[in-house]
């Protein structure tokens, strides 16, 4: 399993200050931009291209916080798995989805049909298992559905100049029966 990185902040070669020097581009010189929120957003054209050395078996993490490794790494395991139970990350003290499977939430989301920490066709359900019917966390999805994860390993071992090596997590046939518009990613991609 990837290490932390070390402390960058006491290195001012340290790759993570690519990330950070093009934050303070955008908040300088970026240009104001309206979404739909209301909130706004600076956004650069062009930015220039981050690289990062995988060397050393070490991970970039790209954010100016403390980041839970074991979580992020987990998180990971669970999505790659295609597991949609909540208490299976809680379980090893993973809390990130407590809220959103909680008795609480899910009565007041229109799914209180669903048990106690079943999050419903979320990231990994949509990797493993795209276009799958969904019923609850604890069916067999085996064989059903789109494996994108799979066919995503098969494009970038046998055709990795492949244009079309996208995994996605936008299933818009199941927003209103997932945990809402806010928690979907529109694309993930590997390359």
């Amino acid at each position: 399993m990837p290490t932390a990185v070390y402390d960058q902040r006491s290195d001012p070669d340290h790759e993570e200050h690519q990330y950070l020097d093009l934050i303070r581009r955008i908040i300088s010189t970026g240009q104001s931009r309206p979404d739909r929120t209301g909130t706004g957003t600076l956004a650069l054209f062009a930015p220039p291209s981050l690289r990062f050395s995988l060397a050393n078996n070490t991970l970039p993490l790209l954010t100016t916080k403390r980041v839970f490794l074991r979580g992020v790494v987990e998180e990971l395991l669970w999505f790659v798995a295609g597991c949609t139970d909540g208490k299976v990350l809680s379980e090893k003290g993973i809390n990130i989805w407590d809220g959103n499977g909680s008795r609480e939430y899910l009565d007041r989301v229109g799914l209180g049909h669903r048990r106690e920490g079943d999050l419903g066709p979320v990231y990994g359900f949509q990797w493993r298992h795209f276009g799958a019917e969904y019923g609850t966390c604890e069916d067999d999805y085996t064989g059903k559905g789109v494996d994108q994860l799979a066919q995503v390993i098969d494009k970038i071992k046998n055709n990795p100049t492949d244009r079309r090596i996208v995994l996605s997590a936008w299933n818009p046939k199941v927003l209103e029966t997932s945990l809402g518009f806010e928690l979907n990613l529109p694309l993930l991609s590997p390359l």
